[in-house]
């Protein structure tokens, strides 16, 4: 199993620190990330809202590349619904270069109305625009010249002058919101990414989902083992007492400005499993359950909420020294 850290990047309008202070935290994080031996940090890509303020991964990930030199540089996601698909694959070749091979590619198609209002695009259009824009991105990446002729997207001999790093590309996951993608996913043959919290109503309804993908990875004689990533609200004290104490606020402001989606408390979160909070052995024990379930990457979601700095660092390093060697030697079912 590998660990990741990932953050929305949620900016709070009733909290004192600037987006400008957010960014320089989030950096922050990433160079103690990589210090701590986490495989990756994910950022995430929204637009016209505080629901996320990094409209721009490949920016935000430029700076980080030059502050980090092994650390994984995550997007969770792209959604490439809103761009042009070679503007793009040229962007994340470039970060994917300045990096050294550091880039780590989530895709998705969207899901939040008022980014479908600000682009004027219609979110019935979604899913053929995002199938388009990724054919494009990764024939784009290959550095010779094609053609494609798609509804949404053409392209008439064109040839991109920076290809990735990493050959023949970068690792990208495809995100699902809904249970009944995670089939068509697999098989596509491609790494999952999802966020339980949003999925599901227990993390037992995440074993059936699972599932699923990798019967659809099967028939389509995926070679390998795929990634599976999930994203859980983490937070790593000296008991499960202690976490809520320390980190409700943060997780009920963060739940309560989370648009269109299911606000749900702290108990409901908890007894459903779809958080790791508590000390290192109870957040262990949640982690070899998902293992189990076929679960090859958790992205733990510590920086959320205007959660304090000093809390966020804290827990980080909990889960890097107490949680992970509990659960570096658990085997994930094929």
């Amino acid at each position: 199993m590998k660990f990741s850290i990932f953050s929305v990047c949620d900016h709070h309008l009733d909290v004192s620190r600037s987006i400008r202070q957010l960014y320089s935290q989030v950096l922050s994080e990433m160079e103690l990330a990589e210090e701590l031996g986490y495989w990756a940090y994910f950022i995430a890509e929204h637009h016209f809202h505080e629901y996320g303020v990094v409209p721009s991964p490949p920016a935000f990930l430029g700076a980080a590349s030059q502050r980090t030199s092994r650390l994984g540089l995550g997007v969770a996601v792209s959604v490439l619904t809103f761009h042009n698909p070679l503007l793009a694959a040229e962007e994340y070749a470039v970060l994917d270069q300045l990096s050294e091979g550091r880039l780590r590619l989530g895709v998705g198609s969207g899901y939040l109305q008022h980014e479908f209002q600000g682009f004027g695009i219609s979110p019935e259009e979604r899913r053929q625009r995002f199938e388009e824009a990724l054919e494009v991105m990764v024939r784009a990446w290959q550095g010779v010249p094609f053609s494609y002729d798609g509804m949404y997207h053409r392209v008439a001999n064109v040839r991109i002058a920076v290809t990735p790093y990493q050959k023949p590309h970068p690792p990208l996951w495809i995100a699902i919101l809904h249970a009944d993608r995670a089939y068509q996913v697999g098989k596509a043959g491609r790494n999952v990414m999802m966020v339980p919290y949003a999925t599901c109503d227990t993390i037992d309804d995440l074993g059936e989902v699972i599932a699923a993908y990798r019967r659809g990875y099967a028939e389509a004689g995926g070679l390998g083992e795929p990634d599976v990533a999930v994203a859980l609200h983490t937070y790593v004290s000296a008991s499960k007492e202690a976490a809520r104490a320390e980190a409700d606020a943060a997780l009920r402001r963060y739940v309560v400005t989370r648009l269109y989606a299911r606000q749900r408390s702290f108990e409901e979160l908890d007894a459903g499993e779809l958080i790791l909070f508590g000390d290192p052995d109870l957040v262990a024990g949640r982690l070899r359950k998902l293992a189990e379930m076929g679960v090859t990457h958790v992205m733990a979601l510590m920086n959320f909420g205007a959660l304090e700095p000093e809390r966020v660092r804290q827990s980080m390093s909990l889960f890097a020294r107490e949680v992970m060697p509990r659960v570096a030697a658990t085997p994930s079912r094929s």
